[in-house]
């Protein structure tokens, strides 16, 4: 059994980033952007009032009158030049005139016609946005997965495509003679298969695209009937099979160039991984929690790094322990557990129960307390890392 550690490492080495495509900016969100934008503009692209209200010339005292010449608002400039003693009616996000240095909010005036007079104990703020404030032309957005700001951000660069990495396509293939689908008629020996719409649900919400193929039964031909469904794939993901029974035959497809066989962890132990005719293939064991607490350890973290993310790996947290723990043995345990909050630090309990295929405990668990390698007993209050789910 190798690390989790030397595992992970293992399953990035297979996973490069792949090639770019340009999509509108309308549909980047969610996307990984794989160069850098450059805004082409200033933002904003003038002085403009932060506020409504009167542009002003110099520094005007509590009784300072001045004659209003005009008017602008967000999207209609004022052409001219204010000079001393007048004033120009302005909204907020107008350019601000030649000539003016301040803006009194409309609260501090008092208007007569075509004058104003500027009351006493008036804001004294300038309520000028300069140009350039948030960014100017040539300023640039890192590589990233785009969130909605950041793409609001790219349109008030003025950048209407962005090139993005190629989204991954993952095949999914449950494997048994146990499994029917949902909605099937199962017979007294058979399970529904619940795996594949979990990892299913996990690629997609990292930005991946998967596909569920058929199941595989137990059977060499099945499964290399299964497997050529997938030549077009960027991962392969068998869920079960990997074990040491005689039916467990993912193991041994033809074409398979194994990385590793065999983890140090629970859930997760039967993990496989490697090269099927050269496409990156990963093996999960087949019980529901085993496949999807590795699924969040090494299946996502190869789709983070095909889409271009520079630290694909899990980041652990920090809680503080409600219970007491025995000392761990010699796998790393992912344990389902649960998060709160007690006098303003996260905390973090364990179920009792942790069988890896007690799917119930994994649905009420939001966080994955990792118990490292031959780690001693913990008493409650003390730090410990989780995932968090």
């Amino acid at each position: 059994m190798i690390s989790v550690e030397d595992a992970l490492r293992h399953c990035l080495a297979m996973a490069a980033p792949l090639p770019a495509e340009t999509v509108p900016l309308a549909q980047a969100a969610g996307r990984w952007m794989c160069a850098p934008a450059v805004a082409t503009r200033d933002q904003p692209p003038f002085a403009a009032s932060a506020m409504d209200g009167y542009a002003v010339q110099g520094d005007p005292l509590a009784g300072d009158s001045f004659a209003v010449v005009g008017e602008a608002g967000a999207g209609h400039a004022f052409t001219g030049t204010l000079a001393a003693g007048e004033a120009l009616r302005i909204f907020t996000g107008a350019p601000i005139p030649d000539g003016a240095t301040r803006v009194v909010i409309q609260e501090d005036v008092d208007r007569s016609g075509d004058r104003i007079t500027l009351r006493a104990g008036a804001d004294t703020g300038t309520h000028i946005r300069p140009q350039g404030q948030d960014f100017r032309v040539g300023d640039s957005l890192a590589p990233r997965r785009l969130r909605p700001a950041d793409v609001a951000l790219l349109a008030a660069m003025n950048i209407p495509a962005v090139p993005v990495t190629r989204r991954p396509v993952v095949a999914l293939i449950a494997t048994g003679d146990e499994l029917v689908m949902p909605g099937e008629n199962p017979q007294p020996d058979q399970i529904i298969a619940s795996n594949s719409f979990a990892l299913k649900a996990m690629v997609e919400a990292e930005g991946g695209t998967a596909r569920l193929l058929p199941i595989a039964r137990d059977t060499e031909a099945e499964l290399a009937t299964v497997l050529a469904l997938a030549e077009d794939a960027d991962l392969i993901v068998t869920i079960g099979g990997a074990s040491v029974g005689e039916h467990d035959l993912v193991g041994r497809v033809a074409g398979l160039e194994r990385a590793f066989w065999k983890i140090a962890m629970r859930p997760g132990k039967p993990l496989i991984a490697g090269r099927l005719n050269g496409v990156p293939m990963l093996g999960l064991p087949g019980n529901p929690v085993s496949a999807i607490v590795c699924g969040h350890l090494f299946l996502l973290p190869m789709v983070r790094a095909m889409l271009g993310d520079p630290a694909p790996a899990p980041r652990p947290l920090q809680a503080r322990l409600a219970v007491d723990l025995p000392a761990n043995g010699p796998r790393a345990h992912y344990m389902r557990a649960r998060l709160s909050v007690a006098d303003g630090l996260p905390t973090i309990t364990p179920f009792d129960r942790q069988d890896s295929a007690l799917l119930s405990i994994l649905g009420a668990a939001d966080a994955l307390l990792i118990r490292p390698v031959a780690d001693g007993p913990r008493s409650a209050g003390s730090m410990v890392q989780y995932l968090p789910l």
